[in-house]
């Protein structure tokens, strides 16, 4: 027996890469057992009790279940949530003088992963709004590595490269990838910038409308869904700060692809714009509302409310929210996959749900809102948080039986956004769990 310690104890110091896995696998098995966790299977057993305890019964006779079967509910316990405080830490250790890394490990910073447009576009929209709410002259450095970072994805044709190696130079994977959603995502973050013009150093916008200018032509040449999606917020935003009849006819070309494309695909039992559903779905009725908001246009209006109540009626059911999967996405007429979730689904349904209540003023999108955040806080299948409160980042995703523990970009700043726009809505959080949609 000690020749097997022995061996297993040399195998492990000479093995970084068993180490590793064999910590990763103890901190998986430990996750449930932490205290957000562990306070929320507790919640959970309340309310089960209460929920067999007899009408009338103390405390001790409410704990002894077996004896009373059928009894009929006490009063419901409700599990209400706590808007964690905003935590900008993890964020700040994924950002070099350079941009924000892409991966981590755990919460590691992975500099071999290099960085992306997605994320330094995100990570723009989100320091920007961080900055609006605090006015924290700190998060200016922030704003400004994000912003030059889009400039240096640009090329001189207009359009911009996602992918950046650790050494700051170009990847292969530019040429493989379809880059139209980065570009649309680039588009969404320098407009949301400009229109941020009474806060923000004039430098920076300057820096965002001539960004904006050089792309501008190539917009016309977007046909990806998302992309075009994602470039309405991006002009819509622009508009907002002085309205420019160039911009709006590039929101009023790409809106009307998108209506065309509902068209198309719509019919009596799906509302939607292509035959699937797959990442960033809300983005797509928000993007009409917003085309809504800039022209007037009652179409897309329309479009937007009947396609967005679509999604909702496939993402929510009982108490919690429950994204599209994106182990197989959803197809027309197909079962849907019930597991493979993630931040970003979550933080645009948040996003999209602010836009529609300030729109249509329905309180059902307050409470779906709040739904939909608590998923960050446990209100999920596995009962258990996907942001990490100590370090500030979200985890990657949420599995059939596990939360996928690394805290990359992408993930952080999807829950960032979500957070702060909940910001806006500082009482709504509690009260939402048991209640209906």
């Amino acid at each position: 027996m000690h020749n097997s310690w022995q061996a297993g104890v040399n195998r492990l110091l000479g093995d970084e890469k068993l180490r590793s896995a064999l910590g990763s696998g103890i901190l998986q098995r430990i996750v449930p057992t932490v205290w957000e966790n562990s306070a929320i299977a507790h919640a959970h057993l309340l309310q089960k009790i209460a929920r067999q305890a007899p009408t009338g019964s103390t405390p001790l006779q409410s704990a002894r279940l077996d004896a009373h079967p059928a009894a009929a509910p006490t009063e419901k316990i409700v599990l209400n949530y706590r808007l964690p405080e905003i935590n900008l830490d993890h964020l700040k250790k994924m950002t070099t003088d350079f941009g924000m890394i892409q991966f981590s490990k755990i919460n590691q910073p992975d500099l071999d992963s290099g960085y992306t447009l997605d994320d330094n576009a995100r990570a723009l929209i989100a320091m920007c709004m961080h900055y609006e709410l605090t006015g924290d002259e700190a998060d200016l450095n922030f704003i400004k590595i994000y912003l030059d970072f889009i400039a240096f994805c640009q090329q001189p044709e207009g359009y911009f490269l996602n992918y950046v190696d650790s050494e700051q130079e170009f990847t292969s994977q530019n040429d493989t990838t379809n880059l139209a959603d980065a570009n649309g995502r680039a588009i969404w973050a320098l407009g949301f910038l400009i229109s941020k013009s009474a806060l923000l150093p004039p430098p920076f916008i300057a820096t965002a409308e001539a960004v904006i200018r050089q792309v501008l032509p190539r917009m016309e040449m977007m046909y990806s869904t998302r992309a075009m999606a994602f470039a309405i917020k991006g002009l819509c935003y622009c508009n907002l700060k002085q309205k420019s009849p160039l911009y709006s006819i590039a929101i009023k070309t790409l809106a009307d692809r998108l209506v065309q494309m509902y068209r198309h695909e719509s019919e009596q039992h799906w509302q939607w714009y292509e035959s699937y559903l797959t990442y960033a779905n809300s983005i797509l009725p928000e993007a009409m509302l917003c085309a809504c908001q800039d022209t007037g246009n009652p179409v897309y209006k329309g479009i937007a409310k009947i396609s967005y109540d679509f999604l909702l009626a496939l993402t929510f059911g009982g108490s919690r929210i429950k994204v599209i999967s994106n182990k197989t996405w959803l197809h027309k007429g197909q079962e849907e996959t019930q597991y493979g979730e993630q931040p970003i689904d979550v933080a645009y349904t948040i996003l999209a749900m602010s836009r529609f209540y300030m729109v249509f003023k329905e309180a059902r999108y307050l409470h779906k809102m709040a739904t939909a955040f608590n998923w960050f806080l446990g209100n999920n299948h596995l009962h258990q948080i996907v942001y990490n409160p100590c370090t500030g980042g979200c985890f990657d995703g949420l599995e059939e039986n596990n939360v996928n523990l690394n805290q990359g970009a992408e993930s952080t700043l999807s829950y960032l956004m979500a957070r702060l726009t909940m910001e806006k809505y500082p009482t709504l959080i509690s009260n939402t769990v048991d209640s209906k949609n």
